[in-house]
């Protein structure tokens, strides 16, 4: 029973929308999400459209960008419930940047939305069968926006002027997510690089890999699959809340980061940012992965 016991405690936090834990639309509730691929685009006609044999997404040169989204990040291809989808819009997986003001643009725009990735799941009983989801990064989040943003500080702070890879990997978070018994068969979607490529004489520690760094992103998984229809019109409002777009309150150069940031962006280029200590982490509540699921939801809400 002891083991039993410590098991459960090291195994990630998980809130359900059917655990009542939803009770706002406050976005600050929400660290990171789960839910059917299928019922987002379903629950946001305006972000996302099936048409043929596409996925449509809002992008930046669409008017719907205007009114916020999500950040899509993929490689061109969705596969949604068995059946292949091209994507419209997204973010590529592994971006090269070369200059400063790319750093900047590419910074700001992997910050100012929600971000999206696409995970196949099934289970180990029956591997013909899968079933696609939406795995959201809130990336307002304090407690999220600080391990991206510190991430990025930190190698800059590192390779002071010299090339360096970058990862973000939110791979552990979401496999303990799922129960026993499935298996994410697309794992490695769940990450996402970008390469600095500095104009240096010598770059030996890029060279050797010496300066490639990964931050594994963890967080409270906050589960919105749900049949009932009160809740998915509240998952719904959610979601809308999420995806609103991001004011700027100045110029990118002279404005915060965040609440979670000491410095600008020119103060992390010239290695003049200083550590700051971590912020109070939000209460939720911990359950197991079967009690954060509705009674007539259980059987087959995950494949």
């Amino acid at each position: 029973m002891a083991g039993a016991a410590c098991e459960a405690q090291a195994r990630p936090s998980l809130t359900s929308i059917s655990s009542g834990e939803l009770r706002s639309l406050w976005t600050c509730d929400c660290e990171l999400a789960v839910l059917p691929l299928a019922q987002l685009v379903r629950l946001q006609p305006g972000a996302f459209q099936l048409r043929g044999d596409q996925l449509l997404v809002s992008g930046p040169g669409k008017p719907a960008a205007s009114r916020g989204g999500f950040n899509v990040f993929g490689d061109g291809f969705v596969r949604l419930d068995g059946q292949l989808y091209r994507l419209s819009s997204y973010v590529k997986r592994y971006v090269e940047l070369t200059n400063y003001c790319d750093y900047k643009d590419y910074r700001e725009t992997i910050l100012s939305k929600p971000m999206l990735f696409f995970i196949n799941v099934q289970t180990k009983q029956d591997t013909s069968k899968e079933k696609t989801y939406a795995f959201l990064v809130n990336t307002r989040h304090p407690k999220i926006r600080r391990q991206i943003e510190q991430g990025m500080d930190m190698v800059i702070s590192s390779v002071i002027g010299e090339s360096y890879r970058l990862q973000f990997d939110f791979q552990d978070v979401v496999k303990n997510f799922f129960p026993p018994g499935t298996e994410v068969i697309n794992a490695e979607n769940l990450s996402f690089v970008y390469e600095f490529k500095a104009d240096a004489l010598f770059d030996f520690f890029y060279w050797f890999g010496l300066s490639n760094s990964t931050v594994k992103v963890n967080g409270k998984v906050l589960n919105l699959s749900s049949t009932s229809p009160e809740k998915k019109e509240t998952i719904k409002l959610f979601l809308e809340k999420m995806s609103e777009p991001f004011i700027r309150r100045s110029s990118f150069s002279d404005r915060k980061f965040s609440v979670t940031s000491r410095g600008s962006i020119d103060d992390v280029f010239n290695c003049n940012l200083s550590p700051r200590s971590s912020l109070t982490e939000p209460l939720l509540s911990e359950l197991p992965f079967p009690s954060v699921l509705e009674s007539e939801e259980i059987p087959n809400q995950l494949i």
